[in-house]
Formats: C-alpha cells, structure tokens, sequence
C-alpha cells in the first residue's frame, strides 16, 4: 500500500484533525480546541482501599465486572484493605480509554498497546505520551509542563524494524474525550476500536513510517491497579485481549496478531518512586494472564498476577515462580514468570536499550506454553546522567508545531 493510497482510505484521515484544529469544530471523534485552551480531568494520586463494588456501566464493547476473589495480589504493603486491584476510577475510563486529561507538573499519562503477527515473525508497539517519561527533554525541562513534552512512540519488530520517538510540544498536542493527536499522528477510540493513524520520522534510519494500527478488543474490563501505596502511579489494562490489525506503508508489514492495550498514569517520575519492574502479558486458552514485579525506591517488592478472560472478567491468581531470562545485549537483568523446572527463552527481539528490554518470551503457565511480550525496566540505570545525551540522539525534540 502506498503513502497515497493510505491518505486516500476512509480509515486514515489525519486531515480530519487538521481541518479541525483550525477551525475549532468538532468532528466525529469529539475533537476540541488546542489543550492550552482548554481543560481537562484532573490525574491526581488515587490511593489504594475499597471502592470496587461500584456497578458497571453499559458500554459498546463488553465490560468486565468486578474483580473476583482468589489469590494473592501483592506481596508487598498495601494491607488487607488496601487492595491494589480495583475498580478503575478518577478519569471516567471505565468504559474505554479518556483521553482530556489535565497532568500535573512531575506527571505522565501514556497509552500503551502491543501487537505479534499470528506466524510470530513480526510485532509492533506504540505508545503515546503526555509527559514522555522516557524523554531527556522532558526531564531537562525539570517536568513543568507534561504537555509540552508529548510524543507518539511507533516501534515495529522483525525484518526491516524501524524506531520512531519525537518529542513534540504543547502546539501539536489535541485532546477530546476519545481522540488524541499528537502531531502528523492520532489516536481514536471509537467505542469498539482503538484506531492508531501515524506518520512519524525514523532514526536513526531516516525516513517516515505511515500507517495505521486498530486493536479490537473482545472486551474493556473495569479495572485497574496501583502500583505504589498511596496510588502515584496506576496501570489501567483496557484490553488484555484483543486482536490487532497492522497496515505499514512498507512490503510485508501489513499482518494480524494478537494485541493488547493498557494505560499508566501518575504524578511523579517513575525513577522517583521505583527502582526496577518486568512487566508481562501472555495469551491463554480463554484469555490472557498479566504479571508485574516492581522493586521500589526504598527496596520493598511487589507482585501482581491477574486473569483476565475474553469476556473482560478478572480473577486474582498465585503467579508462578521468578524464572531468569538470559540479560539483553545492553546487559538489562530479565526475568518473568514460569512454571517449576521451566526455562523461559526469548522467541522474537524487540525494544533494547541501556535500561530497558522489550521482547516476546516463551514461558509455561499452569502447564500451558505461550508466547508473550514482556518488558524489564532498570530505573537505576535510567537515573542516572550519563543516559540522557544518549537518548536525545534517538528521541529527537521537534518544539514548534507544524515542524
């Protein structure tokens, strides 16, 4: 498919928002007015505690109930009453993703969503960023304003992979309800359907990657989790389960798999408050099982396990055992969850960097062998100074929109 046969399709219509950007009318994904000219939900810090008996309401796509009992959820100190895992609360996303959010300074949203080709030979990761905790300009910039450091993050994984990352201000920032755009690119739920519309420049091969991504869901479930006690930081897994379409101006790059779409919010920077996650998501017979491991600032550790079925339900699980995964070539420590006596082994390389490993790992799971993205993420290395010039030559800074 050629560049201008994807500007031409009903499905990739960047023009929708440009047209409106500059006419401040809404179109049918809600678009608004510029964020420095409007409000949005306020993320704010939601500590942990009851509250997950809320009813849930109706939605386009199935939602998931309340979380069922079973298993552990933490190993660390939430307390008996102060559940990591509950109904998902504070920014109006318990049907799908809300994108008009008003971050702090120190804060981040991002939404996150993966995909692997059904031959298991290609993959995909974007993720867009308001207050892009990755990016050396934004913590130079000492974390004042999340907007004006925004960036869509378009990675693809197998023969001829190419990298995007630019770190955009406030100017090319637009918000709605269920649209964001970020530059030349743009993210639209749609009620049944995340569609990811992008054309971003690669390095440091140059050139451009247009396309578009769609994740459907087989359900949105209602919860999410915080990840630190007093509920700095939340990860809102949307859709555990869903299935992923990919459409790349590049031959061969246009492939169906199996996807995934979550969300991570917070009020501090990640290094802050944590000292090193892995973080995992695998396929199963009739859903998908989540894993993350965190170790915190102050060396306490954490661990949530939780099932989720292709009806949007979750249930609580005992994780399997820590199993070392062989280090990436940066040297990034890995490991993930398996069963006793199973060996997890890397099946497909995805994102390496100095403190950060992405990749699909092989594990076995109450005696099932799946295949799974899974990431490990070192904030000790990222802390450090060294780091930052190394990132900007990979994550260039482009202030000014159109630019």
């Amino acid at each position: 498919m050629s560049n201008a046969d994807l500007r031409n399709t009903d499905r990739f219509r960047p023009d929708l928002f440009a047209s409106a950007r500059k006419s401040g009318a809404d179109h049918a994904g809600g678009l608004r007015r510029p964020l420095s000219r409007i409000g949005g939900i306020p993320l704010r810090a939601e500590p942990t505690g009851a509250g997950r008996d809320i009813p849930a309401p109706n939605s386009p796509v199935k939602t998931g109930g309340p979380v069922s009992g079973g298993g552990r959820c933490s190993s660390g100190g939430w307390g008996a009453d102060g559940d990591p895992l509950r109904l998902a609360r504070g920014r109006s996303d318990r049907d799908g993703p809300f994108f008009d959010l008003s971050i702090p300074p120190n804060g981040y949203a991002w939404w996150y969503v993966d995909g692997v080709s059904d031959d298991g030979k290609r993959a995909i990761s974007i993720i867009a960023f308001i207050g892009s905790v990755f990016s050396p300009w934004y913590r130079w910039s000492g974390r004042q304003n999340p907007q004006n450091h925004c960036c869509l993050n378009v990675v693809t994984y197998g023969p001829g992979g190419r990298w995007s990352m630019t770190d955009r201000g406030e100017e090319a920032l637009t918000l709605s309800r269920n649209a964001m755009q970020i530059g030349p690119s743009q993210m639209q739920w749609t009620g049944d359907e995340l569609v990811i519309s992008f054309r971003e420049r690669t390095t440091p091969h140059i050139g451009v990657l247009e396309g578009e991504i769609r994740i459907t869901p087989s359900a949105i479930t209602q919860v999410e989790a915080a990840l630190s006690p007093d509920g700095a930081h939340v990860w809102r897994p949307f859709a555990p389960v869903a299935r992923i379409d990919v459409a790349i101006d590049r031959p061969g790059w246009n492939w169906s798999g199996h996807g995934y779409f979550d969300a991570n919010f917070g009020v501090r920077a990640l290094e802050a408050d944590f000292s090193y996650w892995t973080w995992g998501r695998f396929p199963t017979t009739d859903g998908a099982t989540c894993f993350y491991d965190s170790t915190m600032r102050d060396g306490s550790q954490d661990t949530l396990a939780v099932a989720f079925d292709d009806e949007g339900a979750v249930r609580r699980v005992d994780p399997p055992p820590r199993a070392k995964v062989a280090r990436s070539p940066w040297t990034v420590r890995r490991e993930t969850r398996a069963d006793p006596g199973y060996k997890p082994k890397q099946v497909l390389a995805m994102l390496d960097a100095p403190f950060y490993n992405r990749a699909v790992l092989r594990t076995q799971i109450d005696g099932l062998e799946t295949d799974g993205v899974c990431e490990a993420v070192d904030l000790d290395r990222f802390r450090g100074p060294w780091l930052m010039p190394m990132l900007a030559v990979r994550v260039p800074r482009r202030r000014r929109w159109p630019g």
